[in-house]
């Protein structure tokens, strides 16, 4: 069963309808206790990051994520909170991976944000991504971006520069899309890792 992290930052209902069209079972963490429930565990999110991130801590869950050794998904900026530091509200985030978020401003000439459908490019042969096809399309929103380092980028995509659109570490998987409304390759995603 899956746990979503229930910090009021998050995508939820989108997420949760399309987890009940698959038939994937679900259930809220609400304190750290929780975690104990499920074998997976989903961090949404939409917003600011910095604002994420201090809910995050001030639901007492921020460290207990840390230390998660089941598969864990962040998506959007449940992605951006992974990363070591946000230029969203200039803050450090739960540091899982080295790397950092970005704003686009100043780096591209294209409509910030980035909104709408575009490819990735599959890299490093990661599990979320069994049975999609390269150059696959999903829908993103979002202003800030990971920035791109190969060491743990499991799918790239090129919005004016080159970012991370997923990475993976152990256990940790992340995506900037939202799977939730990508359509067929999206829900298989989330099969996927309902199966990891």
């Amino acid at each position: 069963m899956i746990g979503i992290v229930n910090y009021g930052a998050g995508n939820i209902f989108s997420l949760t309808a399309t987890l009940e069209r698959l038939n994937i079972p679900f259930g809220m963490i609400n304190q750290e206790a929780d975690f104990d429930k499920y074998e997976r565990i989903i961090i949404p999110g939409v917003g600011h990051a910095a604002v994420a991130m201090k809910k995050l801590e001030d639901s007492g869950l921020a460290d207990a994520i840390k230390t998660l050794t089941k598969p864990v998904l962040g998506i959007c900026v449940g992605m951006q909170l992974l990363t070591s530091f946000s230029e969203e509200g200039n803050a450090p985030m739960l540091n899982h991976f080295p790397l950092k978020t970005l704003h686009f401003a100043n780096r591209i000439d294209l409509k910030i944000p980035h909104v709408g459908w575009n490819s990735v490019e599959l890299e490093n042969d990661c599990p979320i991504f069994k049975e999609i096809s390269n150059n696959a399309y999903f829908y993103f929103v979002h202003s800030y971006f990971i920035e791109f380092d190969n060491s743990f980028t499991s799918a790239s995509c090129d919005y004016g520069v080159k970012f991370s659109a997923a990475i993976w570490k152990n256990n940790f998987y992340a995506v900037q899309f939202h799977p939730e409304k990508s359509g067929r390759d999206g829900e298989q995603l989330l099969l996927n890792f309902s199966k990891i």
